[in-house]
């Protein structure tokens, strides 16, 4: 949500008064609704919108004691609602009078209501636009590279929502390689999926070196999938350095490009298998490629598979749903923040700006082709999906738990931490599906479950 100066504001008023007499009649055309004003009238509105969100931008850069005086949380929350059904109906005026008093009372350095707030009136505007409208790029400006490392890595740190999904995640992979420590001739070959920056690795690393000596190393081999060759490179180098503290573990790596063709990977001899989908199946965009991904995994055999998701009910296909949807879900994560860090916080601005923000944007504006919006769905959905594909549960070992239960002792600040039965604020651990999945909460809302799956041969 970078703000931008008088000259570039200029430059894209001229721009959308130079629009051609075409793409003025289709815009119309897919604007009629009544009360609308002609297409530009429109324009206009949208332009005087986008100066206030700039005005909101330039306070935020400029307030000290990140304050905002009365969140009026459920006024924004109203206005936000009408904003997002004004959209859906195409009332193009309508929309744009509330996000004018949205951005009038939202703040980037302000509650947790104001700042979720904020960053889902830009999605809304955004939509409002074409996509090869010069508003459209400045509102869904992308991070660099580097400054979604730096948001990640922050997040990563303070909260205990990846740490919970990479933790207990392991825990299942490291169980499965006991169990067959007597035939798996000390190999373990992960399939990661979406391996990401690689976070979740140094600490399996750590653990099967604690059950390794020098003269009886374990040797680990991870595929990985990435977004791009570049970063899995980087991914690669940064566990292979890591692997080098440990004298007593063999490390192989072997990376690939997600979307490459599915090909079973080379095993050794009786090694464990385990595929780790953390964040993975809810990225894809079809339920097809859901089913191609998990008959391939099931093809693979597995000891393990370790299933991570959001948690949620979003229907992809309708608007209004997966808007509310979404804005219960990122109204728990902003609040859970302020858990972990302070409200003038410059690392908590850089993780909603950069990571959440970028989501919640590309939520709004999900369409058929866009394989970065995650989807949410509950989880007796990816059970009922996992089963159908022929893999079975496994019970969470009570370790998993207390694994669970100790990190968000240690990661959790000024709220305290609950469990099964405790109805309180805070984070929360609970046990659900009869033992066989764990879920991290806020409150009352579930955000992430971990679950683990034998294939049933």
């Amino acid at each position: 949500m970078e703000g931008i100066d008088e000259e570039e504001f200029l430059s894209l008023r001229l721009a959308v008064d130079t629009y051609s007499s075409h793409e003025r009649k289709r815009k119309r055309k897919r604007r009629e609704a009544p009360n609308h004003s002609d297409s530009t009238c429109d324009e206009g509105k949208i332009f005087a919108l986008l100066q206030m969100r700039e005005q909101m931008l330039k306070l935020d850069h400029k307030r000290k004691d990140g304050t905002h005086a009365d969140g009026r949380g459920l006024h924004l929350i109203h206005l936000l609602l009408i904003s997002a059904t004004s959209v859906n109906e195409n009332n193009i005026c309508r929309a744009v009078e509330n996000l004018c008093e949205l951005y009038q009372n939202v703040c980037l350095t302000g509650d947790s209501v104001q700042r979720v707030a904020a960053y889902f009136a830009d999605g809304l505007v955004a939509k409002l636009l074409t996509r090869k409208s010069p508003f459209y790029d400045m509102i869904m400006k992308i991070p660099t590279p580097d400054e979604e490392f730096l948001a990640f890595t922050q997040l990563y740190k303070v909260s205990p929502f990846y740490q919970f999904a990479h933790f207990t995640a392991n825990q299942a992979i490291l169980e499965a390689f006991e169990k067959e420590r007597n035939t798996n001739n000390r190999a373990l070959h992960v399939i990661d999926f979406d391996i990401c920056y690689g976070f979740q690795w140094p600490s399996l690393m750590q653990s099967l070196s604690e059950n390794a000596t020098t003269t009886n190393r374990i040797l680990l081999k991870i595929t990985g999938f990435g977004r791009s060759m570049e970063e899995l490179q980087e991914t690669e180098s940064r566990l292979v350095s890591f692997a080098k503290g440990f004298r007593n573990l063999v490390f192989e790596f072997h990376g690939l490009v997600r979307g490459s063709k599915l090909v079973k990977p080379k095993q050794k001899k009786n090694e464990t298998v385990a595929v780790n989908l953390v964040f993975h199946l809810n990225s894809l965009n079809s339920s097809s490629k859901i089913s191609e991904t998990l008959k391939y995994v099931y093809s693979l055999c597995p000891s393990v598979v370790v299933l991570v998701e959001q948690e949620g009910s979003r229907d992809t296909h309708k608007f209004l749903p997966r808007f509310m949807e979404s804005l219960h879900y990122f109204a728990a994560i902003f609040d859970s923040l302020d858990d972990c860090l302070p409200l003038d916080s410059a690392e908590r601005l850089s993780i909603e700006k950069n990571h959440l923000g970028k989501v919640i944007k590309c939520v709004i504006n999900h369409d058929a082709d866009n394989d970065c919006c995650p989807r949410f769905e509950k989880m007796e959905t990816w059970k009922s999906r996992m089963e159908s594909y022929g893999f079975l549960g496994i019970k969470q070992s009570s370790k998993s738990v207390m694994q669970a239960k100790l990190l968000l002792k240690i990661r959790t600040h000024s709220s305290p931490v609950k469990f099964d039965g405790e109805n309180d604020a805070g984070f929360r651990v609970s046990e659900r599906d009869e033992g066989q999945a764990i879920s991290l909460g806020w409150q009352e809302r579930f955000l992430i479950t971990a679950s683990s799956w034998c294939c049933n041969v």
